[in-house]
């Protein structure tokens, strides 16, 4: 059980909760602070003092007055109005996860919803029933408002769910356990809805997923330099202390111990003096990588503990501050980095492929590691596969932040589009997932023809487990079928 207070929710225990369906729940300090926040909304609304979004309409519209009985109804006309997603469904992670952080950025008490709405919120995490939200739609600011309103159709049993990967209506699972659909009041649908968990949530599956692929790419790599008599000098610690960057020394170390007891790699002058870059310079070109992620962690773990709607309550009610966290630039930058790090992981990776298969490189494999070159292709439409995912992520990369257009007659006139550079970073990641997949299965076959009893243990250890799932290429077949196992083993 991991409990949520807004403060302290860890990348690594987002991840429990995603991958694991660790449960949660709220915390006692908490508890207090969303109360204190609730009770001042509510004498917001008695005293009919005038404050955006608690009695006012939205946007545009900010400046019209709404009378004290029909606050609740602006709240569920916000809703329906603003759940105009379309396209296929985030992910069932991605919409677990935008409950968590939504919960979570409400458990930091500025927002005055009532705790019985956040209760709902554990009850539908705990229970592993998922909203159905469709990826297309939002701006990056103000927040995710298509998709977050979209979550919110079902907390009110207008919206359909995931159960047991069954898509149901909401209100038919709650009757099913003899809950009511929550009546939103004053504030709620805006505290819900004003905020970026669509973007940081699909960014947090983004990173959990290119962290795993960052560290693969790195065996995979050193298969690659056994199959081809790599040079292991290049990763001798001096030359990576000379130039002091901490995560290409991490790599060049990383290699090492992959290496390490390897009968196929070669020193300098035994073979050649020198390897090629994408063999050469996998501490500098991965470390890179790293660098990237690096960064993109640590502003994904700001924003999972970020109040990120607007307006925000201080002191209790006595300071309501109409502000701007809901704006994902942020996010948005650290999505487009993301794209441009994980691409390279594939670029450096098809050109090891290519030296693998192309038998004018490839230290005297079988051409294409074929069988019976000629009368069989082996890996060369392999390599042209790999090709095609690498420059489509070179189109996927342009970044999306650079782009903005006005919304809402201009009152909002600057937006992030942080949740496409989300969504083109998980397009990304899945080309990648797939080059490196190929990679693998080539430089598995490769070394198999060196003498795999030659490798590394850890690295044989490695082969053998790729072995278990796609076998020898001892004759053409579909080889998309082993790529495809060789992926969904490369995923968290």
């Amino acid at each position: 059980m991991i409990q949520l207070n807004g403060e302290r929710l860890s990348m690594g225990q987002l991840e429990e909760i995603l991958f694991k369906h660790e449960k949660v729940e709220i915390g006692q300090d908490a508890i207090e602070k969303v109360q204190k926040s609730r009770q001042a909304v509510e004498r917001i609304v008695q005293q009919e003092k005038t404050v955006y979004g608690i009695n006012t309409g939205f946007g545009k519209f900010s400046d019209v007055k709404i009378a004290e009985h029909e606050v609740g109804t602006l709240q569920l006309n916000l809703i329906r109005s603003h759940a105009c997603g379309f396209g296929e469904p985030f992910p069932e992670k991605v919409s677990r996860a935008m409950m968590v952080l939504r919960l979570n950025a409400l458990l930091k008490g500025l927002s005055g919803i009532r705790l019985e709405v956040l209760e709902r919120l554990v009850w539908m995490i705990n229970e592993k029933v998922h909203p159905i939200i469709p990826q297309q739609g939002s701006l990056g600011a103000s927040g995710d408002l298509a998709p977050l309103s979209h979550l919110v159709l079902a907390i009110i049993g207008e919206g359909e769910v995931w159960v047991d990967g069954v898509i149901r209506p909401s209100d038919e699972v709650f009757n099913e356990h003899e809950l009511a659909p929550i009546q939103l009041q004053a504030k709620e649908g805006l505290a819900l809805i004003n905020g970026t968990q669509a973007m940081t949530a699909q960014g947090v599956v983004n990173y959990i997923e290119a962290e795993k692929l960052a560290y693969a790419s790195e065996w995979i790599a050193a298969m690659t330099m056994e199959s081809l008599y790599g040079i292991i000098d290049a990763f001798h610690p001096a030359v990576h202390e000379a130039r002091g960057m901490q995560e290409q020394m991490d790599v060049a170390k990383r290699m090492r111990d992959w290496l390490e007891g390897s009968q196929l790699i070669t020193h300098q002058g035994e073979k050649r003096v020198q390897d090629p870059y994408s063999l050469r310079c996998i501490p500098q070109i991965h470390g890179a990588s790293w660098q990237v992620l690096n960064y993109v962690k640590e502003k994904l773990e700001l924003e999972m503990n970020a109040a990120t709607d607007n307006p925000l309550i201080f002191e209790e009610g006595e300071v309501v501050i109409s502000g701007g966290n809901f704006h994902g630039q942020p996010i948005a930058f650290a999505m487009d980095f993301m794209k441009i790090g994980v691409a390279e992981l594939a670029n450096v990776s098809e050109r090891r492929i290519e030296r693998l298969v192309n038998p004018t490189l490839n230290e005297g494999l079988p051409a294409f590691l074929s069988a019976q070159p000629g009368l069989e292709s082996g890996a060369m439409i392999l390599q042209y596969s790999a090709a095609s995912l690498v420059s489509e992520n070179k189109t996927l990369a342009h970044p999306a932040s650079v782009d903005s257009i006005p919304s809402s007659a201009n009152q909002e006139d600057h937006v992030s589009m942080g949740t496409t550079g989300a969504r083109h970073a998980r397009m990304i990641i899945a080309n990648v997932r797939h080059v490196l997949a190929i990679e693998a299965f080539c430089a598995a076959q490769a070394v198999e023809y060196r003498d795999a009893e030659k490798m590394s243990p850890k690295l044989y250890q490695k082969w053998q487990e790729l072995r278990a799932i796609a076998s020898s290429m001892t004759a053409d077949r579909i080889f998309s079928k082993d790529i495809n196992k060789i992926a969904a083993y490369l995923l968290p």
